[in-house]
C-alpha cells in the first residue's frame, strides 16, 4: 500500500474517532482489499461455510457500530479488524460444536464434510483458548500474535500497533509461538 494511502486511512480513522461519520464512507474502499485478504487467509484456515466477503462484512458491522472502535493508526486498525474476523469465527465455531452436542437440536451426519467443520471448529476454539491463556501470562504477547498472525502486520507495523520496538516485537513473537505451540500440542 502506498504511503500516501496509509496516511490517508489514518487521517480517516482520525476523523471518524472525533464523530465525523462520513469519514467511514470514505475509509471502506481504501481498507477493502486488505481487509479481504485478512479474511481470506482466515476462512481458509479454519471456516470454510463462511466466504471471506461475508467476513469482510460482519467484522466490519461489528468495528463500526454503536461507539465505534478507538483506533489511531492504520497497524492498529488491521489488527483489531482481524481480532474481530477471529472473534467470529471463534464464534461460529463455538456455536457449530454447541449444536453438535445437541445445544441446537440438529441432526449431524457423519460425512468427511461435517468431520472437517468439526476439526476447524475445534481448532479455532483450542487457538481462542490458548490465546487467552498467552494473555493471561502478557497481554502485549497476544496484541503481537494478533497482528503478526492474525492482521499480517510486518514487525514494524506490530510495534507501531503495540507501541514497542521492533526488536521487542521480534522476541516477543519467538516466545508467543513457542507458548502456543506447546499449549496446543498438549491438547
Amino acid at each position: 500500500m502506498p504511503d500516501g494511502d496509509a496516511h490517508q486511512i489514518t487521517d480517516l480513522l482520525l476523523q471518524i474517532r472525533a464523530g465525523q461519520s462520513d469519514s467511514l464512507e470514505r475509509l471502506m474502499p481504501l481498507v477493502y482489499a486488505e481487509l479481504h485478504r485478512i479474511a481470506s487467509h482466515r476462512v481458509r484456515g479454519h471456516d470454510q461455510t463462511m466466504g471471506a466477503t461475508s467476513l469482510v462484512h460482519e467484522a466490519y458491522l461489528k468495528l463500526f457500530q454503536g461507539a465505534g472502535i478507538d483506533v489511531q493508526t492504520r497497524g492498529h486498525f488491521f489488527a483489531v479488524a482481524a481480532t474481530a474476523m477471529r472473534q467470529i469465527i471463534v464464534d461460529r465455531a463455538r456455536a457449530h460444536l454447541s449444536d453438535k452436542r445437541g445445544g441446537g437440536q440438529k441432526r449431524v451426519t457423519l460425512d468427511d464434510n461435517s468431520a472437517s467443520t468439526d476439526d476447524q471448529a475445534e481448532q479455532a476454539v483450542a487457538l481462542d483458548d490458548a490465546l487467552d491463556r498467552l494473555e493471561a501470562l502478557d497481554p502485549r504477547l497476544r496484541r503481537v500474535v494478533e497482528c503478526r498472525f492474525f492482521a499480517g502486520l510486518t514487525e514494524e507495523e506490530t510495534a507501531e500497533a503495540v507501541g514497542v520496538t521492533s526488536r521487542t516485537v521480534r522476541s516477543d513473537w519467538v516466545k508467543a509461538r513457542a507458548l502456543l505451540g506447546s499449549w496446543l500440542a498438549a491438547e
